[in-house]
């Protein structure tokens, strides 16, 4: 028999001290590369997004690889290539962990919409009380003095 698998995540994970690095002009470029990363590692992508101070991914993960290891490899090909290219001046990393989030199929398209709307969903809500609202959507137990 065949592997199959529908591992679908949503990634999300900041700019180091959630410092507003990240300016709209070159965010594509940013996006592409992550892409190509995701594509290299046999991830499908569903989408990418973001604002000033964090991205979110909608990805199939591959079953070889583990969460972990792949966000690694995305921070640390990311960052190269910020700094070769010099696209985010400012930028001084990522800053250390990240969110992960397991969806069903049927999800799939909401998540779209919902990473693909980031810069009006963020207009009236904040990258903390976002990701503390994710993290009591999916059950996960956190101490806000060591989520910042």
């Amino acid at each position: 028999m065949g592997t199959y698998t529908q591992i679908l995540y949503q990634i999300v994970f900041s700019t180091y001290k959630r410092e507003r690095t990240l300016n709209k002009n070159n965010r594509q470029k940013l996006f592409s590369d992550v892409y190509g990363i995701l594509k290299n590692k046999n991830c499908f992508v569903h989408q990418i997004n973001g604002v000033d101070d964090h991205i979110h991914i909608l990805t199939h993960v591959h079953p070889t690889l583990s969460v972990s290891s792949l966000i690694k490899d995305i921070k640390l090909g990311s960052n190269d290539y910020i700094k070769r290219h010099q696209i985010f001046p400012d930028f001084n990393g990522w800053q250390d962990g990240y969110a992960a989030f397991s969806y069903s199929i049927s999800s799939k398209e909401n998540l779209i919409r919902y990473i693909q709307n980031q810069e009006i969903h963020h207009q009236s809500i904040s990258f903390e009380d976002e990701l503390k609202a994710l993290l009591k959507e999916h059950q996960i137990e956190f101490d806000e003095k060591y989520l910042f």
